[in-house]
């Protein structure tokens, strides 16, 4: 992967024997400030309560027109302190966990499509936040858990059809997640 830098816009080029090479301009529309503390020992456990706020770039900002009376947001975001050699993992242990009280080797390590891992092929995020208010190209937010300086990617609100109705989850994901079901 290459960024070519510009303040809002990166090249994404993507080449891999089984895929179909693509190249695509992704242009930041924002990006994060405040968020996740950059310190491991100093993050919360759980990011409920984490304020960030999401700067979006002025060339964007009427497209936040409207946007007030949504409660929650959906940002998707590019993951762009994933190191290289992490990028494009396709098997991962799922560090939360660790968070939990989960010993390392107690975590099972699975597919990183089966987990959030910031680690995987296209370092694409997707995060719900609640829309704690708009000041201008300025929203407020709360429950981010991405970094300082993240690049915001698109923005879309959280509408009550895209609730699942029922869910389950794999065994090893219940073993620690109390609210979760197995299949």
């Amino acid at each position: 992967m290459r960024m070519r830098c510009r303040p809002s816009t990166f090249i994404v080029r993507m080449r891999c024997p089984r895929w179909i090479p693509i190249e695509f301009l992704a242009r930041s529309i924002g990006i994060v400030r405040g968020g996740l503390p950059e310190d491991r020992a100093a993050r919360p456990a759980d990011t409920a309560e984490v304020e960030g706020r999401v700067e979006v770039h002025p060339e964007f900002a009427d497209g936040l027109d409207g946007i007030e009376g949504f409660s929650h947001v959906f940002l998707l975001a590019y993951f762009h302190k994933v190191p290289d050699d992490a990028r494009g993992l396709l098997k991962v242990k799922p560090r939360r966990l660790l968070r939990e009280g989960v010993p390392l080797e107690g975590i099972p390590t699975v597919g990183v499509f089966a987990t959030d891992s910031p680690a995987r092929p296209n370092s694409i995020g997707l995060t719900l936040v609640k829309l704690v208010a708009r000041d201008g190209n300025v929203l407020v937010v709360k429950g981010i858990d991405l970094f300082d300086g993240t690049p915001v990617l698109d923005i879309k609100p959280y509408r009550a059809d895209y609730k699942a109705k029922t869910h389950g989850v794999p065994t090893w994901a219940s073993k620690y997640d109390a609210e979760r079901k197995p299949l």
